[in-house]
């Protein structure tokens, strides 16, 4: 069976059960009273060991400096929806072409402390597609086995005090990559919808 058929058979069955609360950040930061809509791209390529398409932030970056993160950002009045936005937005920062994107769906939203409900669009892309970052906002391009990061065995409960409260996060490692916070939470909402056996 395909690749995009298995995902979409998982992602189809994994929607329709309400088997848990997906994750999100457990603690809203007191200055926030608003929310605001975020989409990113979970970009799986179709090769011998299908992987995620990750990227790694510039230590400059005002915000998540140095952090991992999809593809994405925050959803502009000019986009349709947050499809649009989340292939806008991996255009722009690793030049992937949205006619290479072959959409599954999406995934459960995923609603941060610091104000955003983000989106996630599960797609499969071609094994090793054309990349080019955008060197504003990526310092680094890589990939992460599916396989490794949907078991659940790679996901490590982390806490820390912060603001004089325990806050708790997942993490995972690949490859000398930190995969932590949001990113990291998206994945296992992900896990927990596929059950995936790669």
């Amino acid at each position: 069976m395909r690749l995009r058929d298995r995902l979409a058979r998982a992602h189809a069955q994994g929607m329709a059960r309400d088997a848990h609360a997906p994750v999100k950040d457990a603690y809203a930061w007191p200055d926030v009273d608003t929310r605001r809509q975020a989409a990113v791209l979970m970009a799986v390529t179709d090769g011998p060991r299908p992987s995620l398409i990750l990227t790694e932030r510039p230590k400059t970056m005002p915000s998540h400096p140095g952090q991992v993160a999809f593809p994405g950002g925050r959803i502009d009045p000019t986009d349709e929806d947050a499809l649009a936005a989340a292939l806008r937005e991996a255009e722009e920062e690793v030049g992937l072409p949205r006619h290479l994107v072959d959409v599954v769906g999406e995934v459960d939203m995923f609603h941060t402390g610091s104000g955003y409900d983000i989106t996630p669009i599960l797609a499969v892309v071609p094994h090793e597609p054309p990349l080019v970052r955008n060197a504003y906002e990526v310092d680094e391009i890589f990939t992460a086995p599916l396989d490794f990061v949907l078991d659940p065995a790679n996901h490590t409960r982390q806490t820390v005090n912060w603001s004089g409260a325990p806050r708790s996060y997942y993490e995972m490692y690949w490859e000398g990559h930190r995969i932590w916070g949001v990113t990291a939470g998206i994945i296992v909402n992900l896990a927990r919808r596929l059950q995936w056996i790669g």
